[in-house]
């Protein structure tokens, strides 16, 4: 088959699939937990980002010059989302009024570092502490249990809020300028990671409190990893309408796969004008 007549395949299949891209949206803002991620990528030699919102069953992407909250607000996702929204900590995430939970993957490779670099031994422990969390809150969910009790659920928020003060003691604040400097005085790394530990407790340790919350952030940057191998492949994406045709049909059969159901029948289907359904 010549380039063009692939092209118009693809075309084919996104245009029968824009209803379906519709629906997936509209039950990714209604999930009780959503994982949300963004890398960024080049389309037609610009810089630009690829949004990710997932769940165990759902996947959708979208390219957007933008990497905040103006790229949010167009995807639309988050709009009237009221669930918990799983992610990295970037600032856009915060201007919605949904419940919020970090991903601990990333403060375990703070902690390491602080402690390996630079003998932090409160990190140590922290790291400790979240990894021992992380084994409790499973042994309690194999066993059958919906949570943990709530004085043990206690217990390690009072651990945990003696090694952030543990950590204070050994990151004091520098000392003010001699000369008045504008804007935010710049920390050392320790003081940066604990004051989002502090600052961002509830969403630390919201899988302490709610099984359904996970440690981290895998399931969405599983689901961007394709985004970066067709980037090493590719280099880019030639013109927008490419990349929004590829985060249409990519997140379509992402889906499906989750779903256990037949890829290959399903773009056949998508041809012929009439894509499989994912289940909602």
């Amino acid at each position: 088959m010549s380039v063009g007549t692939l092209q118009g395949l693809v075309e084919r299949c996104a245009e029968q699939l824009a209803p379906v891209e519709q629906q997936i949206k509209a039950m990714l803002s209604q999930a009780d937990v959503l994982h949300q991620d963004e890398t960024g990528l080049y389309v037609a030699g610009q810089r630009q980002w690829m949004h990710v919102s997932a769940t165990e069953h759902l996947t959708h992407y979208a390219v957007h010059p933008k990497r905040g909250k103006a790229a949010l607000d167009a995807i639309g996702i988050l709009k009237d989302f009221h669930g918990i929204s799983v992610h990295d900590g970037w600032g856009s995430y915060w201007l919605y009024l949904c419940q919020h939970a970090l991903c601990n993957v990333h403060h375990l490779r703070d902690l390491t570092f602080l402690y390996e670099e630079h003998q932090q031994e409160w990190a140590g422990e922290m790291k400790a502490l979240l990894l021992d969390m992380k084994v409790a809150v499973e042994q309690a969910r194999a066993q059958g249990r919906s949570s943990l009790h709530p004085l043990e659920v206690a217990d390690w928020k009072a651990r945990y809020a003696a090694l952030l003060a543990q950590g204070y003691q050994a990151n004091p604040p520098d000392p003010p300028p001699e000369t008045g400097r504008r804007g935010r005085r710049k920390q050392s790394a320790a003081r940066n990671l604990l004051d989002r530990l502090s600052m961002y407790q509830e969403a630390v340790l919201r899988f302490l409190d709610n099984f359904a919350v996970p440690f981290d952030n895998s399931l969405a940057e599983r689901d961007i990893r394709m985004v970066k191998v067709q980037q090493k492949v590719s280099g880019c994406f030639r013109s927008v309408s490419g990349a929004q045709t590829f985060c249409r049909i990519r997140g379509y059969l992402s889906t499906l796969r989750k779903q256990g159901m037949a890829v290959l029948t399903a773009l056949e289907q998508a041809l012929v004008g009439h894509p499989v359904s994912p289940a909602f």
